[in-house]
């Protein structure tokens, strides 16, 4: 399913052409984004890489990267040191560099959220140029509601008019968080978050699937989804569920709640290389060729 790009205006005309090719290339001309993620080792440190129900596998870095290389996906998200360790081994892999990170050890409780810049644009453009990579695009975390907010709003702002100067496919992650924020899940607060990001210009924004008691998670995400406009929205994948179950959800937030995608982690390289990728094939399956979940469960099974 074909889909015309929309260039955002910031998007100057000597890079149209870059920022429309890697805009079809990271949604495989379909409007929608297969972003597998691999930040999580700043993020959740070794919690999600190492334990019960955890593969051995994933407690290799290059386990991302072989993954990454394997599966059919739109974009591999990781900080751009990890990526410039590995990259020379993988050159052929699609990636979006993401230029914030913290750790979990701080609690709201102790500091308010602060993701600062980690990698500016400008390195980003560097490191592309002088590696040869492929990379299509730049991610950046803003936790709406800290105290701290307006830093990350005027930084992401920033990062997003940059990227689109230089042709880069923008993904925002905005998580309501902070003493301000009573139910970081709340179906206005996620809408609000998904109309913040389009605000700021940005071509996708990750947000967690919205929450409230007696009401359906996809129908919630309507809202969300139409406060976005034009820029569209992606659900974040969450812990490791049954596969069946993901799958699901996935087709449903897509079909129902009008999502354009998903970025997923840990349901996926927390399992072994093969299986990864084949659950890397199946959320690509739903995402970019509008397979049924009979099908996308049937591509990860093997069969």
């Amino acid at each position: 399913m074909s889909k015309s790009v929309s260039i955002p205006l910031d998007v100057p005309k000597e890079a149209q052409k870059v920022y429309a090719t890697n805009f079809k290339t990271i949604t495989h001309d379909s409007g929608r984004l297969m972003l597998f993620a691999g930040d999580q080792k700043i993020e959740h440190l070794n919690e999600d890489f190492f334990g019960d129900g955890i593969h051995s596998d994933d407690n290799d870095p290059e386990h991302l990267f072989r993954i990454a290389s394997k599966a059919k996906i739109g974009c591999f998200a990781a900080q751009l040191g990890l990526i410039a360790r590995y990259g020379s081994d993988y050159p052929d892999v699609p990636y979006l560099v993401k230029l914030n990170s913290k750790t979990n050890l701080v609690g709201t409780s102790q500091q308010e959220p602060f993701s600062g810049l980690l990698t500016t644009v400008e390195q980003v453009i560097r490191f592309k140029k002088s590696s040869g990579l492929n990379i299509l695009g730049i991610g950046y975390t803003v936790y709406l509601g800290s105290e701290s907010e307006s830093k990350m709003l005027k930084t992401a702002a920033d990062a997003i008019f940059e990227a689109h100067q230089n042709g880069l496919v923008t993904v925002l992650w905005i998580y309501p968080r902070g003493k301000a924020v009573k139910d970081e899940k709340d179906p206005h607060l996620i809408a609000g978050a998904a109309g913040v990001a389009a605000c700021l210009g940005s071509d996708f924004v990750k947000v967690n699937p919205p929450k409230k008691e007696g009401a359906s998670s996809n129908e919630l995400m309507k809202e969300a989804t139409m406060a976005a406009g034009r820029t569209k929205v992606v659900c974040a994948g969450g812990s490791s569920v049954d596969a069946t179950q993901f799958l699901t959800q996935l087709h449903d937030q897509i079909h129902i709640g009008g999502c354009a995608g998903n970025a997923t982690g840990r349901n996926i390289h927390q399992k072994p290389l093969d299986e990864a990728v084949r659950m890397c094939n199946a959320i690509y399956a739903i995402t970019v060729k509008d397979a049924s979940v009979a099908e996308a469960v049937s591509i990860y099974e093997g069969k």
